[in-house]
């Protein structure tokens, strides 16, 4: 089962009492004079809250849209194994498969995010690191399209790796049209905004 994190319609009384007083112990300590904190309070009050909003509106953004799926990993299978237990079409160059990550542990709580616009490796790289992720490996995230292999039909998803060439690869799982398929191949292009990226807690 999919275990869905995903907003409220609108931020609660509880949560903004929390950014409240969150920001009032931070002011507290900032030693911000009084006499121009009065200044930008009275001439720029406004453009201050547009902005304090917006800074939080960017976070709250950056940790939305997220599906966490908790699977059981089966590290004993070679490079090759992982992807004939998922019994998906496959489009793949056999030197990237055989280096693909294996990560360790026998469960793996594996978080999707999607971004919702195009993205280089290097950039998708920094959202990871946004959200406290790392790549997810991909024994890992074939365990779960391994267990439910109609998850990629409407979340299509990938992770990706760099090889010890400097070259970033990916596994990606999909469906076009009536076939379900992965992938294993090196990356040259960007992602685009349908994609979900799967990742490990650091």
């Amino acid at each position: 089962m999919a275990k869905t994190m995903s907003p409220s319609e609108t931020i609660t009384a509880g949560q903004i009492g929390k950014i409240q007083e969150i920001l009032g112990a931070a002011l507290r300590k900032s030693n911000l004079q009084s006499n121009p904190t009065q200044q930008v309070l009275e001439i720029q009050g406004d453009v201050l809250v547009t902005e304090l909003v917006t800074v939080i509106r960017k976070h709250v953004e950056e940790v939305s849209n997220i599906i966490i799926r908790c699977v059981s990993v089966n590290r004993d299978h070679s490079p090759q194994g992982i992807l004939d237990a998922t019994s998906r079409k496959q489009y793949t160059n056999s030197d990237v498969v055989a280096a693909m990550p294996k990560g360790k542990g026998g469960k793996a709580e594996v978080v999707f995010f999607k971004l919702g616009h195009y993205v280089s490796d290097n950039d998708l790289e920094k959202e990871y690191e946004l959200r406290g992720l790392k790549p997810a490996d991909s024994y890992s995230i074939a365990a779960v399209n391994e267990a439910d292999p109609s998850f990629a039909d409407e979340h299509s998803n990938s992770t990706h790796w760099m090889d010890t060439n400097g070259k970033w690869c990916y596994i990606a799982f999909d469906r076009w049209f009536d076939k379900r398929f992965v992938r294993v191949l090196r990356r040259g292009n960007y992602w685009d905004g349908s994609w979900w990226f799967a990742g490990l807690r650091k």
